[in-house]
């Protein structure tokens, strides 16, 4: 079969691609904006890259078109896929379809965590002998792709077929369908993490999202799990309007019969079940956040087979996930690091858990308002509180419709904005100092700033 998937480099869309080459399938894609690591990992497949949504890729003659949810009528291709009466499905419904039948379903959904927590759960399956498919929306380094099939027709006993982890969102599917993603994936285990408000361009509000993880819940077979953040009232009011599968909690502050339960800093923590240990984590990643991944991850991987003793010394190995407090480099004497969070709560967990491991050192927060729901400004007042705990914040004046500068205008000389990506990264380099963590958080290229900034504290820091 030979897919054209529209949309290719989105995270999601691009692992697809990846298993449908992986399963033989002839791909094809194009998109508008290409960029590492994806773009890196579609082609070292052998992958064919379009830019673009020119209608002459109709002359491609694909014998499906695969359309991702960045795709909307009066884009030029899909208008003219809609007038050939060609055939075209969305990125979910093909998974359904080709991949996810007879395999033990691991969702993970939430707000926050859903790709470190789906890489961490693939990694314990995979230590454990299990050999897991997985598709996540990044690229976890223990497997250095974001997506596999797994081993084809493994059993674990008493389950389904081979596990296959897949990351949960609660985005829409496609413009012809506008259910969450997740309701197509029929998991037998499913990951609630957290629950906020995301994705104002789609949902009015909190409520309208819990609904969309009712039918998650909804969709759990009786001899299924639900592994629920204890400490999440949003959750809690999720399973209040129906729940038919057994409830593995996790993350309580204080000892509750049967929740697991972390002790100890987030760096070396032991795990408990009640008042009983049965597990110790020790690695290198940092942040409450990740913690609370861990002991998720753990619970899924326990419904698969896995003891959580094995899963948490699995852990001690795990190497994390691509642009996640991912360290690009060092100049003159300034450490740069890039992360994923674009989200208040994320962006204050990461700098919260930098803020663990460096102590009093200078942290110069860089962030770039990308997401669809920082745009429209939603969560622009949560920012000072986002970065509260960096030593100064920079951010990236775009056509938001909202003005960044009056934004952190609470934060006063700690926060500095600049226009153009060259700009904010000249104002970087003349605040750092030796010592300095400059942590850079954005869900997308942000203009190539790592590599700008690195290069010009290269050359300040070069003898005259």
């Amino acid at each position: 079969m030979h897919l054209h998937i529209l949309g290719i480099c989105g995270t999601f869309m691009g692992g697809l691609a990846a298993l449908a080459r992986e399963a033989g399938h002839r791909v094809t894609g194009c998109d508008a904006n290409v960029y590492p690591p994806m773009s890196d990992q579609l082609r070292a497949l052998g992958i064919d890259l379009i830019e673009g949504w020119g209608a002459d890729q109709m002359g491609l003659a694909p014998d499906v078109f695969v359309v991702g949810n960045v795709v909307t009528r009066g884009n030029p291709l899909i208008e003219a896929v809609l007038d050939a009466g060609a055939r075209y499905t969305s990125g979910p419904q093909w998974l359904a379809d080709h991949v996810l039948p007879g395999r033990h379903v691991l969702a993970v959904a939430g707000t926050h965590g859903k790709t470190t927590t789906s890489s961490m759960l693939a990694w314990i399956l995979e230590s454990a002998g299990l050999e897991p498919g997985f598709l996540v929306g990044g690229v976890p380094r223990n497997f250095g792709v974001s997506a596999r099939l797994g081993k084809p027709g493994a059993a674990v006993p008493g389950r389904l077929g081979t596990p296959f982890v897949i990351e949960a969102d609660e985005y829409d599917t496609a413009f012809f369908d506008k259910r969450s993603k997740f309701v197509h994936y029929r998991p037998r285990t499913a990951v609630l993490n957290n629950l906020e408000l995301d994705h104002a361009d789609i949902f009015p509000d909190l409520a309208a999202i819990e609904t969309q993880f009712h039918h998650l819940v909804r969709t759990v077979p009786a001899s299924g799990r639900l592994v629920v953040n204890a400490r999440d009232e949003a959750l809690a009011r999720v399973l209040q309007r129906g729940c038919w599968s057994e409830v593995q909690r996790f993350g309580a502050r204080k000892e509750e019969p049967g929740v697991l339960r972390a002790r100890g800093e987030p760096h070396a923590f032991d795990v408990l079940r009640g008042s009983l240990k049965i597990g110790r984590v020790d690695w290198p990643l940092i942040g409450e956040h990740n913690q609370m991944n861990a002991l998720a991850a753990l619970l899924a991987a326990e419904h698969a087979g896995v003891p959580v003793a094995d899963g948490a010394a699995a852990l001690a190995r795990f190497e994390n996930v691509r642009r996640r407090m991912e360290l690009r480099g060092e100049a003159g004497g300034v450490k740069v690091y890039d992360d994923f969070a674009h989200h208040p709560t994320a962006m204050r967990s990461t700098v919260d858990g930098l803020r663990r491991k460096v102590g009093l050192e200078r942290i110069l927060a860089v962030f770039e308002p990308r997401s669809n729901t920082m745009k429209l400004g939603t969560m622009k007042a949560q920012l000072p509180w986002a970065l509260e705990e960096a030593d100064l914040a920079f951010c990236l004046q775009g056509p938001y419709g909202w003005d960044a500068r009056e934004a952190l205008a609470p934060m006063g000389t700690q926060a500095q904005v600049a226009d153009s990506v060259d700009a904010l990264a000249a104002q970087v380099v003349r605040a750092a100092r030796p010592g300095d963590h400059v942590l850079v958080m954005s869900n997308g290229g942000f203009g190539g700033i790592h590599g700008k900034l690195l290069a010009a504290l290269q050359v300040r820091g070069a003898p005259a």
